[in-house]
């Protein structure tokens, strides 16, 4: 828009009015030129702008870190692993990637696996615990057989008999896992607090004003049980970074080339006595993110907590 106004300004400043030209024509001319300078300005910053906006685009899109995880060094001299230096902040694995590069693709993946499996088990878990706390009875009873019949099913052991079949998947795995783990503990908290809270006088007051019984679960008697999915949280989170680097370090996790703490881990205990690099760098990764994941899900149960701020405590 801005070059087809310069354009016209242009074209109407290459003709200059004559001398028995109008005054209006002489001043329309006078503030052309006046305009025409604070066009191109606006013109020249805009370049600009672009320019500025294309480098941090690229910068966003393109990696801080000059190495992947999965390229493999191999141009570097002498055989891999190399130790820690300033070309390679931890140094490389066996097969020449960089290690701080796949600590971080390694981070994503565990807390992307992590956070997936504990989101879907809760929505499983909080329907599951939801019906048998509110319901009761028969409905109870018959559901809590079959959570005890599932849970005595070792889940690890299971996981691994089947990634021993089949090439697991994230996909798989996040399957996998919420269906033998990820909503079983999460349900027994969920139907404590609604088997406590139907008791209460604002649900008998919403059922008294004919609300149906899935906006009293969902609407009134949820609300007032988030303090312990806050709590349970965390510990659901670190517990499936556990199991997926646990699977990872026996062989039967993610597809092989996939960066993973557990491949750091199996690789570290193969070079322990000579690259101790390899076994401590994940450690330390995992005991960070597992401290910052507890510290960070305190930090919201105490903001979710209602006790807190009440005065009747």
């Amino acid at each position: 828009a801005l070059e087809a106004e310069v354009a016209a300004v242009k074209s109407q400043l290459a003709v200059k009015p004559g001398p028995r030209a109008m005054p209006e024509e002489v001043q329309d001319y006078k503030d052309l030129q006046e305009i025409l300078p604070a066009i191109e300005a606006d013109m020249k910053l805009l370049a600009e702008a672009k320019a500025v906006f294309a480098a941090g685009k690229a910068s966003i899109l393109m990696p801080l870190y000059p190495y992947s995880a999965r390229e493999h060094l191999l141009d570097m001299p002498g055989r891999p692993p190399h130790r820690p230096g300033a070309s390679h902040l931890l140094g490389t694995d066996d097969s020449g990637a960089d290690v701080f590069a796949q600590l971080v693709y390694g981070f994503r993946i565990s807390m992307s696996f992590a956070l997936i499996v504990s989101l879907t088990g809760y929505i499983i878990g909080i329907i599951v615990g939801g019906v048998m706390g509110y319901f009761g009875g028969w409905t109870d009873i018959l559901i809590q057989r079959f959570i005890e019949i599932w849970s005595s099913i070792p889940f690890l052991f299971t996981l691994i008999i089947i990634a021993s079949i089949v090439q697991p998947t994230f996909l798989l795995l996040v399957f996998l896992m919420v269906i033998m783990q990820g909503w079983i503990g999460i349900s027994s908290y969920i139907r404590g607090e609604f088997y406590r809270e139907k008791a209460r006088d604002y649900v008998h007051a919403a059922v008294a004003m004919g609300a149906s019984e899935w906006s009293v679960m969902m609407k009134h008697i949820l609300p007032n049980s988030l303090v312990p999915l806050v709590t349970f949280a965390p510990f659901s989170i670190v517990g499936t970074i556990g199991s997926l680097v646990s699977l990872d370090f026996l062989g039967f996790g993610l597809p092989i080339g996939t960066p993973s703490w557990g491949v750091l881990l199996d690789q570290g205990m193969k070079y322990l006595k000579y690259y101790p690099h390899l076994i401590l760098t994940p450690s330390v990764a995992m005991a960070l993110t597992l401290y910052m994941v507890v510290m960070i899900g305190e930090a919201v149960r105490e903001a979710f907590d209602p006790k807190v701020f009440s005065r009747l405590r």
